[in-house]
């Protein structure tokens, strides 16, 4: 039974004025994982305007392998670096398809999530349907399915589904607005 992959979402406060060098370090961490075995990806998500907190994403192969990434000397040492730029840290782990949405809390609703995935699956299957169509029409149903799921789902999960989130982090996270309560103001006569 294969393990899950694993993702290290972390969420760092930029330090008043230190902007562009939390991004110069956030970049570095990115880099300094690559090094390592198991490492799968990773991406910093900016704020919306009116906020501070950048959110950097580490995925791995399993929890062996961002164990010994999160435990090495030269994270530690990246760590210990950029110390002075961010306040309030905020660590959590997750695995498989949660890990695309956020945290338990800050995730945006289904609906949302099938409409962030659809909108990396169509485009993807549709050109991989176009290009390779051609060539796997004679094949019976069963093995034209298997390789196209064998082909698509890698790209789905390692890249296309990660890139959709990405891009629609701002409406992914948007929270509806309420109106205000109205109440009838009794008018004098």
């Amino acid at each position: 039974m294969s393990t899950p992959p694993v993702t290290l979402m972390v969420a760092r406060r930029v330090a008043n004025g230190r902007y562009q060098d939390l991004i110069a370090w956030l970049r570095e961490g990115e880099q300094l994982a690559t090094d390592f075995p198991g490492y799968l990806g990773s991406g910093v998500l900016a704020p919306p305007p009116e906020d501070d907190e950048f959110q950097i994403i580490f995925r791995f192969a399993d929890e062996q392998t961002l164990h010994a990434w999160e435990h090495s000397a030269s994270r530690t040492a990246w760590l210990a670096r950029g110390s002075d730029l961010f306040a309030h840290p905020t660590e959590h782990r997750v695995s498989g398809i949660e890990g695309w949405f956020g945290a338990v809390g800050q995730r945006p609703p289904r609906w949302k999530q099938a409409v962030a995935i659809w909108l990396a699956f169509f485009p993807v299957s549709l050109l991989f349907n176009f290009v390779l169509g051609p060539l796997i029409s004679d094949m019976s149903l069963l093995p034209r399915v298997l390789l196209s799921t064998l082909c698509l789902t890698p790209l789905m999960v390692y890249l296309f589904i990660p890139l959709s989130t990405r891009l629609l982090a701002g409406w992914l996270n948007r929270t509806p607005v309420r109106p205000l309560p109205t109440t009838s103001v009794p008018q004098n006569r």
